[in-house]
This record gives C-alpha cells, sequence and structure tokens, in this order.
C-alpha cells in the first residue's frame, strides 16, 4: 500500500501545479504581497517553475527540484534577499489564500501551514 503523502492527499502534479499557478497570481495582483512581488524577476515563470519543483519533493512526490537543480540549499538561495518577518508573514499569507483557493482540506491545510510557516521562518534573514 502506497504511503498517503501530502503530495497524493492534495491531489498530485495537478493540483501542485495550480498551487502553485495561484500562488504566484496572488503574488503579482494582490496590492498586500507587494513586498515579496518585488524579490521576484518581472517574468514570473522561472520562480513558479522552480516552486512547483521543490513542492513536489517536499510534499512526498517525484523529487523534481533535485532531479533538475540539485540540492535545494533553500536558506544559502535566499541569501541575497532581505527576508524578515513580514515578507516571511506575507509569503505565508500568499500561500494561504493559494491553499485555499485549489480546495486542499482544511485538517491538511493547517498542517501543510505550520510546515510552510517554519520553513519560510527559516529563510529569514533580517531580525524584523
Amino acid at each position: 500500500m502506497q504511503e498517503q503523502t501530502p503530495y497524493l492527499l492534495i491531489g498530485g502534479e495537478a493540483t501542485v501545479a495550480s498551487l502553485c499557478e495561484r500562488f504566484y497570481e496572488l503574488m503579482a495582483t494582490v496590492p498586500q504581497f507587494a513586498t515579496i512581488r518585488a524579490l521576484h524577476p518581472a517574468n514570473l515563470q522561472s520562480s513558479r517553475d522552480k516552486l512547483f519543483m521543490f513542492l513536489s519533493g517536499w510534499l512526498g512526490g517525484p523529487d523534481l527540484y533535485v532531479q533538475n537543480i540539485g540540492q535545494p540549499m533553500l536558506r544559502r538561495r535566499h541569501l541575497p534577499f532581505a527576508i524578515g518577518e513580514a515578507e516571511r508573514d506575507q509569503w505565508v499569507a500568499c500561500m494561504l489564500l493559494a491553499m485555499e483557493a485549489v480546495g486542499i482540506e482544511e485538517a491538511l491545510r493547517q498542517k501543510l501551514l505550520l510546515s510552510f510557516f517554519k520553513t519560510a521562518d527559516f529563510m529569514r534573514n533580517q531580525a524584523t
């Protein structure tokens, strides 16, 4: 019997792709997320693709990021960007809205939100 990973529980590749698409749509259009949007390139396609590959493996699906790019080294890759509490909170809020939009079930969404928060908090490199 296959383990019920978050990847499978949310609907696999199609849902992860929809989640990434919605995340970057929100980031690009909701004024509340302007600070984190400014940290990204004008064209968000590469960022979207990288998030999709990363989340695929992070959620227990195919480890696409490692296969295509290498080890994530998230903190190291984010060091060039000033990430404080405000950026962390915007990223997490944007992801929460994206998870709601793609219909991730409430209990799983709350578990994922906690994990997303911990990961986003680890990216902080500014005191506030």
